[in-house]
């Protein structure tokens, strides 16, 4: 009910200070499970993103939401509990199974499930390589992913920022939804695994317009504050490749060959980037 209250509450208020842009909110099912797996520009892409929707949506919220101290921390944990979000450990290993298992158990009821494929959010505004638990998901529950892309975002409120750029507009645009039930059966195998998020960031990539590198954003911001150079030279991102032996890596964009479901020339001509790498949920 609080998440319902909030909404009520907010989309007045953000709507009229914000004005955001919604497109595609026909793509998104009014009823039974979906994961929206979105680009992460900014903390208020958990504002923006969910607003134009008529359903709830359920987030797998980082932990530290809920561990703050002091009033800050009270008032953070009390918002999050309170509008259904759930925190995750991304420490790794067990942590990620045990998150894993309850994004599942939210599809299992029915419920829309927010996801960021990139594990954080993005250091420069560009997007980066997607982690493989959004592909474990879609195929042990066979839920459709809606491609969801935050636009605007990142400048509204880029890292660091504690107050909004009310000169920016936010929107968001949801993509077709993505049907990986031709892989049904493969959840254990990795190479399934990085095809089907590759696909899931190839298709953000086209919709946010955003620049695309292949490297995990967590390890950009690690070098970011070692005071390295931010990142390496951005590629276009990968589409499925179909499954089997692993592509050598490539400096520059190949043609993909068409996945196994998909034909035409649009699964011809897609980019493939290098090879998969280790991953994490």
């Amino acid at each position: 009910m609080f998440y319902w209250v909030v909404k009520a509450i907010l989309f007045p208020f953000l709507a009229l200070v914000f004005r955001p842009w919604a497109e595609g909110t026909e793509n998104v099912p009014r009823e039974g499970p979906a994961i929206l797996a979105s680009n992460h520009l900014s903390f208020s892409d958990h504002f923006f993103g969910p607003l134009p929707l008529p359903r709830k949506v359920t987030f797998l919220a980082k932990a530290e939401y809920f561990t703050g101290r002091g009033l800050k921390g009270l008032v953070s944990k009390a918002f999050f509990r309170g509008v259904g979000q759930i925190p995750v450990d991304r420490a790794g290993g067990k942590a990620s199974e045990r998150a894993l298992a309850t994004g599942l158990r939210v599809l299992a009821e029915g419920r829309l499930l927010g996801i960021y494929p990139e594990g954080t959010r993005t250091p420069d505004g560009r997007l980066y390589r997607g982690k493989t638990g959004v592909a474990r998901l879609a195929l042990e529950s066979g839920a459709p992913v809606i491609p969801t892309a935050m636009m605007g975002t990142f400048e509204l409120m880029p890292p660091g920022r504690l107050w909004p750029r009310l000169r920016f507009r936010p929107g968001v645009r949801f993509g077709k939804p993505l049907d990986f039930s031709r892989y049904a059966g493969l959840e254990s195998d990795h190479l399934v695994l990085r095809a089907i998020t590759d696909e899931i960031m190839y298709a953000l990539m086209e919709l946010s317009g955003q620049e695309y590198v292949d490297e995990y954003a967590q390890q950009a911001k690690n070098r970011q504050r070692s005071g390295r150079r931010l990142a390496p030279t951005p590629r276009r991102a990968a589409s499925a490749p179909a499954p089997g032996p692993a592509p050598a890596p490539a400096a520059t964009p190949q043609r993909a060959a068409p996945v196994p479901g998909e034909g035409g020339p649009a699964a011809a001509e897609r980019p493939v980037i290098s090879g998969p790498g280790p991953d994490g949920a």
